[in-house]
């Protein structure tokens, strides 16, 4: 059984559309899958605010995303968390490690979200996601997660202090040219698995995210790695940073390449 779980409440976002990102998403995968959505949290519109800011911000939205996917995750069911921003993993990651603590997770992303509050540029909390899940500073949702188990897939975009955390706590990354199936389960290693999708991890042009970064990942390449990988190993996904439009026709262009590159995932299960 696939439990899907949406976010809907503001975590840091920038922009204006990446809450109806998620829900165009979340209702796809309801329609094509016939599964049923937990829409969790209230729309807050988006600022460019500092993550001291948005951090308490999305408390509320951050506790019970955190609550449903620990439900979702004791009860052994497969989870699908759609997110408006990867700063939802606050809540998810921290589960993960508590509750499968030999599992890997694939941060398939451009940047490495490996940040903490001396070394960011930016101020985003989405930057500084899996640091915190690490335990490299405390965001208040948890930790647990061990850096030797995080596995950067399409990583490019990775400030000079966030690379120098990355290297000391020995996280392995794959740039695009490298994320190949093959060298993602060697990497994997049998391990049971957590797969995070942020769309800027693709080359711009297939679908509208946050921040985009040239010499990105193709869709087929991801479509490629999540099939390679054994249906039982994979605990969940997520899905993140798709910044909705206003035009209709290009996002259901967009959802129909989202769709197609997670569909080994759902057609297993």
């Amino acid at each position: 059984m696939v439990n899907l779980i949406v976010s809907q409440g503001r975590i840091a976002d920038r922009a204006a559309l990446m809450i109806a990102g998620a829900e165009l998403t979340a209702k796809a995968l309801e329609n094509r899958y016939g599964i049923k959505g937990n829409f969790i949290g209230k729309a807050a519109s988006a600022t460019n605010d500092d993550w001291s800011v948005s951090l308490p911000q999305a408390k509320e939205t951050l506790t019970k995303l955190k609550q449903a996917i620990e439900t979702s995750i004791k009860s052994g069911n497969k989870t699908v968390m759609v997110a408006n921003t990867c700063s939802a993993s606050l809540a998810s990651l921290p589960v993960v490690a508590q509750e499968h603590p030999d599992a890997v997770v694939l941060w398939i992303d451009a940047h490495g979200d490996f940040n903490t509050p001396k070394t960011t540029d930016s101020g985003y909390l989405g930057g500084m996601v899996v640091a915190a899940a690490c335990g490299l500073w405390d965001s208040g949702h948890g930790a647990g997660l061990q850096s030797q188990q995080v596995i950067l897939v399409g990583a490019r975009d990775i400030d000079i202090a966030e690379r120098e955390l990355l290297q000391s706590y020995d996280v392995r990354i794959f740039p695009p040219k490298n994320a190949t199936a093959q060298n993602i389960l060697q990497a994997i290693n049998g391990a049971p698995v957590w797969i995070h999708i942020d769309w800027d991890v693709l080359e711009p042009g297939y679908l509208p995210a946050d921040y985009v970064v040239p010499n990105g990942m193709l869709p087929n390449q991801i479509k490629e790695i999540i099939a390679a990988l054994p249906s039982e190993k994979i605990l969940g996904i997520e899905l993140a940073e798709f910044n909705a439009t206003t035009d209709n026709a290009n996002d259901e262009k967009s959802i129909s390449i989202i769709l197609d590159i997670v569909s080994p995932f759902f057609d297993q299960n």
